[in-house]
């Protein structure tokens, strides 16, 4: 849900935009409200909203001067400016500071549901680079892809340590539980219960996990063509690929990469 700022010092029109948008209908929250700039950034640093709506022209600290002390500050957030002011100039530094949409007043409720629509695109492009910079660094602290953190966390059952060895030194080749448990000489029953008892998640999972960890790596070199991908990291079916790596990114591989680029460009 996408946690919203009101910035706005007539509260005709504060409390209006409060009490009649259909927020929720945009899976919106409205978290907090501010009747100046001054007042705004408080609530900027205390709530961390995802978007802030403000107006511009306010006492003590108008909107624009807002959001340049808070991006001064390093708080991250979409913008929408409400304002009465219908210059260029203020429509044009909206921009420079990369407001989502500049909207004049009286609001229309339809530019405005657009102009959420957008704020959740971006917010959407911003989860999904934040998930492949985290999938690229690798960084020890991270747990949805790194394999590491299960070493580091002292697995105790010695099959589910070889088993955790093998995803990671084996992974591009074929590999399944069962056969796992053939060369260990246990059941698989057994092998299936101590690795999800240890780290989790069951074993299919955590090679999947791996395996798109390293596609991503792939894709990021721009070399190889996806299918060539898919194979060198253990899939043998394209599709069954494309199917894994959009449910823990959201995207599909091919559209991947293109998401990134345009992030990285409107993010310079």
């Amino acid at each position: 849900m996408i946690k919203i700022l009101i910035v706005e010092d007539e509260e005709i029109i504060r409390k209006g935009l409060i009490n009649t948008i259909d927020w929720l209908s945009k899976d919106c929250t409205i978290i907090g409200e501010a009747i100046n700039g001054k007042d705004g950034l408080e609530k900027i640093e205390e709530l961390s909203p995802d978007l802030v709506i403000t107006d511009i022209r306010m006492p003590i600290l108008d909107g624009l001067e807002m959001i340049r002390e808070a991006i001064q500050r390093d708080k991250n957030f979409e913008k929408i400016i409400l304002t009465s002011y219908g210059e260029f100039e203020y429509a044009k530094e909206s921009i420079n500071l990369g407001v989502v949409e500049y909207i004049l007043k009286p609001v229309d409720e339809d530019i405005l549901y657009e102009a959420l629509d957008k704020v959740r695109e971006k917010l959407n492009k911003k989860e999904l680079l934040r998930k492949v910079e985290e999938v690229v660094d690798t960084k020890d602290d991270i747990k949805f892809f790194n394999i590491e953190f299960y070493f580091d966390n002292k697995i105790e059952n010695k099959y589910v340590r070889k088993s955790l060895e093998k995803i990671k030194n084996s992974y591009y080749e074929k590999l399944n539980i069962k056969d796992l448990s053939e060369e260990f000489d246990v059941s698989t029953g057994y092998l299936s219960r101590k690795f999800k008892e240890e780290v989790g998640e069951t074993f299919l999972d955590i090679l999947n996990k791996y395996r798109i960890q390293k596609s991503i790596k792939l894709l990021m070199k721009e070399e190889y063509k996806l299918y060539e991908i898919s194979e060198k990291v253990g899939f043998t079916d394209y599709k069954h690929f494309c199917t894994v790596f959009k449910k823990y990114l959201n995207v599909a591989p091919g559209d991947f990469l293109k998401q990134k680029l345009v992030l990285l460009k409107e993010e310079k």
